[in-house]
């Protein structure tokens, strides 16, 4: 476990990532459940028959055992009177079947959580219980594979009470009748052969069963010899006999593995001995057993093997094992020696014993099995060659160590790097791995801790890293601190940088792991305290953490820092994946101070020469870190060599000669070649004018480049590279002509996206200098370009970067009351980039994507808080009524829309705008947006979320500056079609209408309903929300105490609105929403009814059959909901809606449709006659 987090940096508090941080409370300190577990184990026997009461408590039950799942240790105090309660309801004899279920339910989840090795010995195993559960296990289905608990349940309870302390043959006359009258241990045997045949987890239990069962003095005297012949017949089948045929072949060999594995576990080595050659020249000349493709035979296979190696070799602990002797950590600590064994040289070794044959076998196929493909089963046989090597003379165990050596090399495969680390760490904390391999052994590892194979487009080599950090974590516990002294350095510098620059976080995690248990066991790492407390399990799991803060805290230690570089520059500088090559250049630019006259003596030509190799990863790399490194120096005060800058020059002419620039390749070495001119041009470095042309050309090129990386790669250097331009603050008027007006006109003739965003953004990165004198020219073309025209109406991200190269150019520019409009953001040029921000705020551009201008929409947010707290600080003056109100209107509409995102970034500025200091002038109703919106609440706020945004806004209905646009914001929220953000919007809104002045806060928002409309006519995108929630508005009862007034001018206004909106539409959807709102509206009295009823009859006989099917289902729900619409004839009217079919001819509907329209009273559509 990592040690707690005490000293990280001074001063500093640690990051914990998020889903970490409620670890500790997931701890418990004592089994809190006893009484619930209880309870619920006593009520199934009322509830079992209730399929719903049973359902909820095996599922509170599992979920309180789950709870301890990671300590199930804390449930030992109270398993022996959980398990009793179990097994004594199960004896009962009123104990139906269902019951019993439910119980060995329960027992299963307890030994998922315990284990059932430790269940098992509460088990009660007495003479009387041998019979009522063999009856039971016969009377199981064992194809039944809803009840497996059952069988798995009584065969644990079965290997408790088949070890009784008396000979079964005793029990054969007083037990059993009928057809239970074959010997106890007969009936034993036949159930555990059948439950070893299974294909569910009952055949784990059954080989437990079995194994135990074996080892009784009267049955392995008895039955032992047929036994095993069942066993080796059956395995050489592939099936048994032929009661077994109807299950597989590999559950019956996976079965009787696990009993052979377990039996020569507890088996005398005597009585297993005679039958160890059979079983072993079977397993491992069987195809089916050790060429299986089911990895769980494979593993069973290679456990069973070694436990034949152990029987073969005595008991004993090899004299020559090496010895620390006392391992406690508190006396590490506390600087207490440890009393170690003699050194192995010189105790007596006992090797007076022959070693059998057999061994060789068994010791070449564990050795085989370590390149085995699943890692199951080169664990296993790593565990079985260190049990077996601890009873090995010590020259055969030398012999093993040198070859698992012999594995570590360039020809064997990832997986054989893997089984050998793991058989390394094995040998190592079984006192195995003498001192003397060390020399051999430390290397090995170094080499396995960076080891990583391309294949393809990825690699391969994670697993060996891992298990290379469990090697260096046994050897924590295995060895004294001055036996590993001369190494420590070396472990130590080899596992930080896997725990800094490993790509995945697991290795990062193990390395960090058991760099801790080194300074925690053996106290010789340098610095390891101020180490192991800053890096820790959490510190390390963030990758770009580890790469850039840990690596140079690190490194601030001087026996780690050149270690850190040389990795860097062996390993991760030509990494196959691109992100961590990028974090290698940033991390070396991180420790060049740290070691300045060996990154420039050293690394630097290493790079220079890796620049211009033929590795695409090393070139990329290698360029990208050239820039990093030269401008770290140059920070530092070093100088860099006139001889490698001159190298660094020619590296672009010898790519672009080489035809290295072209292709997917040539996409990276654009990329870092953009990177490195850009650090190489905020290092000043190089004047020559020739280089200077040289790089200008190339970022051109690459800003008109297909690629966005490479375009994006380019925009991020103009800068710095123009900064190389200014002398003396100015520019001449020759380039700056000549840059400007070239992307100008890029700008204005742009024929796609890509094109136009890329020129947009490279003006918005120039330098101030470029700017000045060339404004006029500058904003006119990029606030066309915020334009939404019929030849770019898709073009939004093009819209969004102008808004943002604005913004920066703003910025840079900076601001004066009375400046030229030429130089500056003056008052000449003002209103022009406030009308553009807030027209592009306007932008709803709908494509494939969803709502694309919702970028437009947030970078306008971005650049009218950016201009306003700029003016508000330096020129105040330039800020006017019209134009704040304005802003604050629109930022509120797009506050209470239906974007999370857009809703964050507007609440967001909002509420900076609102409380800036200096304090913005003329913000409409600021009092009371201060009350609403509080500033120690809204720094709180989270915008983005719907149940904290609208119910605030909705307050904002009251004010009228902001009625008409919350109202507007509400609607697409209100008539959109999430589910969460529609019952919000909708609550809030509802809430606020009735709460206070109902009648006045109702009439102001009906006038707001109608402005709406009239202003959005024909613009679905707000009509059809907008009807969709005037619909809810009507059907919640908010004017039913209004609805009975004739003078209401808002419904028949609404209905004129509607009848504009639906005249010559062809949008189903449209008049499917208009259709419902049409029959809202008949809850009003006096002519409007008639009106809707005339409109509703027009859509009875639509040409859309769907339009037809929801009028009619629309206005049979409002006639019942409003039973005083029709006084007579109500039921004949509903009749006809109801019991028609509305998708019929429009020929055969009209009929109906004007028989309708007479019991309504009103008069039927009439067709239009046109001239033919």
């Amino acid at each position: 476990m990592p040690v707690e987090n005490k000293s990280v940096v001074k001063g500093a508090t640690p990051v914990v990532p998020a889903g970490l941080k409620n670890i500790a409370q997931n701890l418990h300190e004592r089994f809190m459940a006893r009484d619930e577990v209880v309870d619920i184990l006593h009520s199934l026997k009322t509830i079992h028959s209730d399929k719903i009461k049973t359902e909820k408590a095996i599922e509170r039950f599992t979920y309180l055992v789950d709870e301890y799942q990671e300590q199930p240790h804390l449930v030992d105090p109270h398993l022996e009177e959980i398990v009793h309660t179990i097994i004594s309801t199960a004896r009962q004899k009123d104990c139906v079947e269902g019951h019993m279920y439910l119980l060995f339910t329960c027992l299963h989840l307890l030994t998922k959580m315990r284990g059932y090795k430790v269940i098992v010995r509460y088990l009660p195993h007495e003479v009387a219980d041998v019979e009522p559960v063999l009856e039971l296990l016969q009377k199981q289905d064992p194809d039944n594979v809803y009840t497996w608990q059952n069988r798995y349940c009584l065969l644990l309870w079965l290997s408790m009470v088949a070890m009784i302390p008396f000979d079964l043959v005793r029990l054969d006359n007083t037990l059993g009748d009928g057809d239970s009258k074959l010997p106890v241990m007969d009936r034993i045997l036949n159930i555990g052969k059948l439950y070893l045949c299974v294909t569910d987890k009952s055949s784990d239990a059954g080989a437990y069963m079995m194994a135990r069962f074996l080892t009784r003095p009267d049955v392995k005297k008895r039955c032992l010899p047929d036994v095993i012949d069942w066993a080796i017949t059956a395995l050489k089948s592939g099936a048994g006999e032929e009661t077994f045929t109807l299950f597989t072949s590999s559950a019956v060999i996976g079965g009787i593995l696990k009993m052979l594995a377990l039996l020569y576990k507890t088996g005398s080595r005597d009585d297993l001995i005679p039958f160890a050659g059979r079983i072993l020249q079977l397993v491992m000349q069987e195809p089916v057993i050790h060429m299986s493709t089911n990895i769980i035979i494979r593993k069973l296979g290679v456990k069973l093997i070694q436990r034949i190696g152990l029987v073969y070799l005595k008991a004993k602990v090899a004299s020559w094992r090496y010895n620390r002797g006392s391992r406690s950590l508190a006396a590490n600590l506390a600087g207490i020696a440890s009393s170690a064994a003699p050194a192995a040289e010189t105790v007596e070794e006992d090797e007076d014993y022959d070693v059998p044959e057999e061994i060789e076998e068994v010791i070449e196929h564990l050795l085989t099995s370590l390149k085995d493909k699943d890692t199951i089963v080169r664990w296993s046989a790593a565990k079985g060659i260190g049990r077996i090597t601890g009873r090995l003379p010590r020259e055969l165990a030398d012999d093993i160590i040198q070859s698992l050596l012999e594995l570590f090399t360039m020809q064997e495969t990832d997986v054989a790097w893997h089984g050998g680390c793991l058989a390394l760490a094995e040998l190592g904390r079984r006192g195995l791995l003498l001192p003397q391999r060390l020399p051999e052994v430390i290397p090995v590892i170094s080499r396995s801790l960076t080891y990583d194979e391309k294949k393809g487009f990825n690699s391969v080599g994670a697993h060996v890293r891992d298990a290379a950090c469990y090697v260096c974590w046994s050897f924590a516990r295995a060895y004294e601190p001055a036996d590993i002294r001369e190494y420590a350095l070396q472990i130590a510098s080899s596992l930080l940088t896997v725990a800094v620059f490993d790509r995945e976080v697991n290795v990062r995690r193990a390395a960090s792991a058991a760099f801790q248990e080194n300074v925690g066991r053996q106290g010789t790492f340098p610095h390891g305290i101020d180490i192991v407390t800053t890096c820790d399990y959490f510190a390390v799991g963030i990758r770009s953490n580890a790469f850039l803060e840990l690596s140079a805290f690190v490194g601030g230690f001087p026996e780690y820092t050149r270690p850190l570089v040389d990795h860097l520059i062996d390993h991760k500088i030509k990494h196959w994946a691109r992100d961590i090559r990028v974090l290698a250049s940033r991390a070396l630019h991180n420790l060049t101070p740290l070691n300045t006259e060996y990154l420039k003596s050293s690394v630097l030509p290493k790079l220079v020469s890796m620049a211009t190799g033929f590795d695409l990863n090393a070139r990329h790399g290698a360029i990208h870190s050239l820039g990093k490194v030269c401008l770290s120096l140059t920070n530092a005060g070093v100088q860099v060599d006139q001889e490698i800058l001159d190298k660094i020059a020619e590296i672009e002419p010898v790519l672009r000669s080489g035809e290295l620039l072209l292709g997917l390749g040539g996409e990276y070495m654009r990329q870092a070649l953009c990177s490195m001119i850009a650090d190489l041009s905020k290092a000043n470095l190089f004047k020559q004018p020739k280089v200077l042309d040289h790089w200008q050309a190339l970022l051109n090129e690459c800003l008109y480049h297909r690629h966005v990386g490479v375009q994006e790669a380019a925009i991020a250097s103009f800068s710095n590279f123009f900064q190389l331009k200014v002398i003396d603050g100015v520019v001449s008027d020759t380039i700056k002509d000549e840059v400007i007006n070239d992307y100008l006109l890029s700008v204005a003739t742009a024929d796609t996206e890509r094109t136009r965003i890329a020129c947009c953004l490279a003006l918005g990165a120039l330098p101030k200098e470029f700017l000045r004198g060339k404004l006029k020219q500058v904003l006119p073309a990029l606030i066309k370009c915020t334009k939404c025209s019929a030849a770019d109406g898709e073009w939004a991200e093009a819209r969004r970067d102008a808004l943002k190269s604005m913004e920066r150019i703003c910025v840079a520019v900076g601001v004066q009351e009375d400046g030229d409009p030429n130089e500056c953001v003056c008052r000449g040029n003002i209103e022009e980039i406030y009308e553009s921000y807030l027209l592009a705020l306007q932008d709803y551009t709908i494509d494939n994507r969803g709502d694309a201008g919702a970028w437009v929409r947030e970078a306008a947010i971005f650049a009218i808080q950016t201009l306003t707290v700029q003016l508000v600080g330096k020129a105040p003056q330039l800020l006017n009524k019209d134009t704040v109100e304005r802003v604050f209107q629109s930022i509120v509409q797009q506050a209470c829309e239906k974007i999370d995102r857009t809703r964050e970034v507007a609440g967001t500025a909002f509420a900076a705008l609102l409380y800036n200091q200096p304090e913005l002038p003329y913000v409409p109703c600021r009092q009371s947006l201060e009350e609403i919106f509080p500033q120690d609440e809204v720094k709180l706020m989270n915008f983005a979320a719907p149940g904290s945004t609208f119910p605030r806004f909705a307050r904002l209905l009251d004010l009228d500056d902001y009625r008409f646009n919350v109202l507007l914001g509400f609607t697409v929220s209100v008539g959109g079609l999430t589910e969460s953000l529609v019952k919000h919007s909708n609550s809030a809104l509802l809430n606020h209408v009735q709460s206070g002045d109902t009648d006045q806060r109702l009439s102001n928002m009906s006038s707001a309903i109608v402005d709406i409309f009239k202003k959005h006519s024909k613009v679905d995108r707000v009509t059809i929300p907008l009807m969709k929630m005037t619909s809810q508005l009507l059907a919640s009862g908010v004017y039913e105490d209004v609805a009975s007034n004739p003078d209401l001018q808002f419904p028949l206004e609404l209905l004129a609105q509607i009848k504009e909106e639906i005249a010559k539409c062809g949008d189903p959807q449209k008049l499917m929403t208009a259709s419902e709102l049409l029959c809202g509206l008949l809850m009003f009295y006096g002519a409007i009814r008639n009106k809707c009823l005339f409109q509703l009859s027009i859509l009875l006989c639509h040409r859309f059959p769907i339009v037809r099917k929801v009028t009619a289902n629309s206005l049979y729900e409002s006639l019942i909901t409003n039973d005083d619409i029709v006084e007579d004839n109500s039921e004949e009217i509903m009749s006809l809606l109801s019991d028609n079919h509305w998708d019929k001819p429009v020929a055969d509907l009209r009929p109906i449709r004007n028989q309708l329209c007479q019991l309504f009273g009103i008069s039927a559509p009439a067709m239009k006659k046109t001239d033919r």
